[in-house]
């Protein structure tokens, strides 16, 4: 995402220079172009129908954009429904996903006729059949299954197995079947899966593409003609040199040898895999110290910043921007808040740095602005958005006092 002009760092046509003379850091930086490219990939090989998830980075510019390419949106929550709706997407491109809705999420989304509600509970289909029918509407629903697939990823973010919170048990299918015919003010148009996050394995969504079809023959021979069927997301994306390559032209192999001459439309919900490199930190070195033998950088961006590498230990390559030195050392990066877990990265040899240089933490366009906090009472980071010679800061935080005004003290104290 970086490019050189003279020995100076830009990202498209920006200089990196000249965003640190207007916002400081810690900041996120967003390459439009670089969105733009992997949105019309991504669709040129699966097809039109796909939903962007609205969690992995719900920046109304970003939405905005999403929607501005033609995509849809996946949305987990009352709040990304209206983030979505404020974007403008249209309200029959968005999804209502999410293990728990409560009843005024759904009275919600009922009263903006949204594409559909996905469902994860044989109760909550019972109380969206209530809801319509208190409101002489018939609402379009679709069902969440838990389609019993490892997803051979990470623990944290797998959500396909048996034993994983999400969706609606395979077994339960006859279930569904027969509530869904008893509630009359439902209608039944899709079902989907979603099996985890980082899946690079094409046998895996080979698995999941069969499992599916066999579940969608069950609809259509119990007489339920679904027109959908939600395969998720969950492509893999390379953040280290290490990890597994992956081509999703191989899924789309796999799609179509096993979804050939089927009445219904696919779709996918992607997020990570839509704009994670198109995304990284900015963040300063604030101290440099040695204990027990460790270098270490410590950085103004902390685990309140990018919670990823403290949560699931995840990885982002990080690079050295202004350091002419000839000299290597094997840093630690370590941020400022006050927590062990605080580390982005151990034993990571860069040229020797000075207090005041800057870094840059690569792939965070995902999981990474939008999971922040004020944890330790720091302010949030800023966002940035750059198209080619333009930018502009799309998201600029409050200051930790303005923050702080809005705890209330009890008058007995």
């Amino acid at each position: 995402m970086l490019n050189y002009k003279n020995s100076d760092p830009y990202i498209e046509g920006v200089s990196l220079y000249e965003l640190v003379k207007v916002c400081e850091t810690p900041f996120y930086v967003y390459s439009q172009e670089k969105i733009i490219n992997q949105v019309n990939k991504t669709k040129e090989i699966l097809g039109n129908n796909i939903f962007y998830s609205v969690k992995s980075n719900s920046n109304q510019a970003i939405l905005k954009l999403m929607q501005s390419l033609g995509i849809g949106a996946d949305v987990v929550s009352s709040g990304e429904l209206k983030r979505a709706l404020k974007a403008g997407f249209d309200p029959k491109k968005i999804i209502f996903e999410g293990v728990g809705k409560s009843e005024q999420d759904l009275l919600y989304a009922i009263h903006k006729n949204i594409r559909l509600i996905n469902t994860e509970a044989l109760e909550e289909i019972k109380l969206i059949n209530n809801l319509a029918k208190e409101k002489n509407k018939t609402v379009d629903i679709g069902v969440r299954l838990n389609p019993d697939i490892d997803g051979e990823t990470l623990s944290k973010i797998s959500t396909g197995k048996k034993t994983d919170k999400f969706g609606i048990d395979i077994d339960n299918v006859d279930k569904i079947i027969e509530l869904v015919k008893a509630c009359k003010s439902l209608n039944l148009v899709g079902i989907s899966c979603h099996i985890g996050s980082q899946i690079s394995k094409i046998e895996v969504y080979k698995n999941m593409f069969n499992q599916m079809k066999k579940i969608a023959d069950k609809f259509f021979e119990s007489g339920i003609m679904i027109k959908h069927i939600d395969l998720g997301g969950g492509f893999h994306v390379k953040y280290k040199d290490s990890d597994p390559d992956f081509n999703i032209e191989m899924v789309k192999q796999e799609l179509d040898n096993c979804f050939a001459k089927t009445k219904y439309e696919l779709s996918f919900e992607p997020g990570r895999y839509l704009i994670a490199e198109s995304g990284i930190i900015i963040t300063s070195i604030i101290t440099i110290k040695n204990n027990g033998g460790i270098d270490y950088l410590i950085v103004d961006a902390g685990m309140n910043t990018l919670i990823r590498p403290a949560m699931y230990g995840a990885h982002h390559e990080i690079l050295a921007i202004n350091s002419n030195s000839e000299q290597f050392i094997d840093y630690t990066i370590a941020g400022p808040i006050c927590e062990s877990s605080d580390m982005f990265s151990k034993n990571i040899r860069l040229a020797k740095q000075k207090i005041g240089n800057l870094l840059v933490i690569k792939n965070s366009g995902a999981y990474g602005k939008v999971m922040s906090s004020n944890y330790n009472s720091r302010p949030l980071p800023s966002e940035i958005l750059i198209y080619k010679d333009n930018y502009a800061i799309v998201y600029s935080p409050e200051k930790i006092e303005k923050t702080i005004e809005t705890d209330n003290i009890p008058s007995w104290l």
